[in-house]
């Protein structure tokens, strides 16, 4: 029903998080845009499936479930699956960040043992 509005709560926030990491110039902006792109693109997969099966619509209320009366199953289903979900695409965004920055320390560590082996010929 509604369930596609918790991780795109999620994604207004990281988005702004990003906007002030980036006038920063803070490294990191980059990473928070990963998770940014994960989840809008995961709302908006939702949100289309919800339009698709009518419990969305383009007139006031926007979600049937309230205009039915169903307000409070709405709101479960956001409190167990949409928190679910961003909890989930965050969780892979952290492993993502983790894998990187390794790979990053590793290349990093790699050129360091290049300079120091090249400054020790010279």
């Amino acid at each position: 029903m509604a369930c596609f509005t918790v991780p795109l709560a999620e994604a207004i926030v990281t988005t702004t998080v990003e906007k002030v990491l980036k006038r920063k110039d803070n490294p990191f902006s980059a990473k928070i845009g990963w998770l940014n792109k994960m989840l809008w693109g995961g709302s908006a997969l939702l949100a289309f499936e919800h339009v698709w099966h009518g419990e969305v619509v383009p007139f006031f209320p926007f979600l049937t479930a309230v205009k039915e009366g169903e307000t409070a199953e709405m709101l479960h289903e956001m409190g167990t699956s949409g928190v679910a979900m961003a909890v989930l695409v965050t969780a892979v965004w952290l492993v993502m960040v983790a894998v990187t920055s390794r790979i990053e320390k590793r290349r990093n560590d790699k050129t360091d043992n290049v300079a120091v082996a090249a400054g020790g010929l010279a």
